[in-house]
């Protein structure tokens, strides 16, 4: 039997997508898992919704947190509470296709991969389709993901055995920061080029905001690489060609 995966999931006022989370990791061949859900005292149904999941599936765990403390918060507590030697991210308005922890397990057991992604479509609020897909590069160094990332969170497993323990650092930009210090430990990840996952794009989202993306590029390379004004305005130059090439 392939180890246990535990999928990483937090949730705020998620009600209207929780289920569908939910059972796309239901859903998924590998069945080795537990989803560790963490409310992050959402003020709407999420918490009952999840409960009543948990009930009929025991490998969803709810962990309940009694003030809002945001994603980075609710993530490591979920990271901390997990038992698995791989650790999988997946937010509660994402979804993941049947194969996907399949393929990635597999793939890193055979080829001693420390860290994984794959490549994910896009959809909007109501989740239909945008037919736009973001391929994954084959790999990942340090040095060329400082020039800016295609890696997907919800497509990333990290195997701890490998790379050790890590939280996400308390910065915008978390999962990106987190990429970077586990990558800068000498570690490469690797892409599987399937579209393996579906990331809901949601009207007026933090992500589609260019300008705040931008700037907080520039503040992890600055204050979280510590890198030199040089070096930061050399890989955000290339962060910026590649956003432009991105919208051509």
């Amino acid at each position: 039997m392939y180890p246990l995966v535990s999928i990483i999931t937090p949730a705020y006022k998620a009600e209207k997508y929780i289920m569908d989370c939910i059972r796309s990791v239901q859903n998924q061949t590998y069945e080795n898992w537990e989803m560790i859900i963490v409310n992050d005292k959402s003020p709407d149904s999420t918490e009952e919704l999840i409960k009543e999941a948990a009930e009929m599936d025991g490998r969803i765990r709810l962990i309940s947190l009694s003030q809002n403390q945001g994603v980075v918060n609710a993530r490591n507590t979920a990271i901390q509470a997990a038992e698995g030697q791989y650790i999988a991210f997946l937010d509660s308005d994402d979804v993941w296709f049947p194969e996907k922890l399949k393929k990635q397990i597999v793939s890193m057991e055979e080829n001693k991969w420390p860290i994984s992604y794959t490549s994910y479509d896009l959809m909007d609020d109501q989740g239909e389709a945008l037919h736009k897909t973001v391929n994954a590069p084959a790999s990942t160094t340090y040095k060329e993901l400082l020039k800016g990332s295609n890696i997907g969170c919800l497509t990333v497993v990290v195997n701890k055995a490998v790379v050790g323990e890590f939280l996400m650092p308390k910065i915008h930009h978390e999962d990106y920061a987190t990429w970077l210090m586990l990558l800068k430990r000498g570690f490469v990840a690797y892409g599987i080029p399937e579209s393996l996952a579906c990331y809901r794009k949601a009207t007026g989202s933090l992500s589609g905001n260019k300008k705040k993306a931008a700037q907080w590029q520039w503040k992890v390379l600055r204050e979280h690489e510590g890198l030199s004004l040089l070096k930061s305005s050399y890989y955000f130059l290339h962060y910026t060609i590649n956003g432009i090439k991105k919208s051509l």
